[in-house]
């Protein structure tokens, strides 16, 4: 199963940073040194409201599947619904996937509703 593909209504992007080191010299000279050409550390946080419980099972079958935070995976295009600039902005970089930060949250809005939020990670 792959990740739902429904519309968030909420979408919390950070980018991440570059893996760098930065070495200071006694006189304060600062050198640094870039370990990779892309964005590690990225986050994102989806939020799907008001949605039927049927589709909120979704998220949950697919953290199982995917076993938690253990198996990377990549998002479908819905999960940008709503995004006018660059979708490659809002995204992992070119080669990284995403993994799961924490179990997805429901919560029950009224019977047969629910809202559903996932944090997710960028990784490698």
């Amino acid at each position: 199963m792959a990740f739902p593909s429904y519309a968030p209504s909420s979408r919390s992007f950070s980018a991440g940073d570059y893996a760098y080191k930065t070495f200071q010299s006694q006189s304060g000279k600062e050198v640094r040194i870039l370990y990779g050409d892309k964005r590690t550390g990225m986050t994102l946080d989806l939020g799907y409201s008001n949605i039927p419980d049927t589709q909120a099972d979704d998220f949950v079958a697919h953290y199982d599947e995917v076993k938690g935070g253990f198996t990377a995976f990549t998002l479908p295009a819905a999960f940008r619904t709503g995004w006018s600039g660059d979708t490659a902005a809002i995204d992992a970089a070119t080669g990284n996937q995403w993994r799961y930060s924490e179990p997805p949250t429901i919560t029950s809005v009224r019977p047969g509703i629910s809202s559903v939020t996932v944090r997710l990670v960028g990784v490698l």
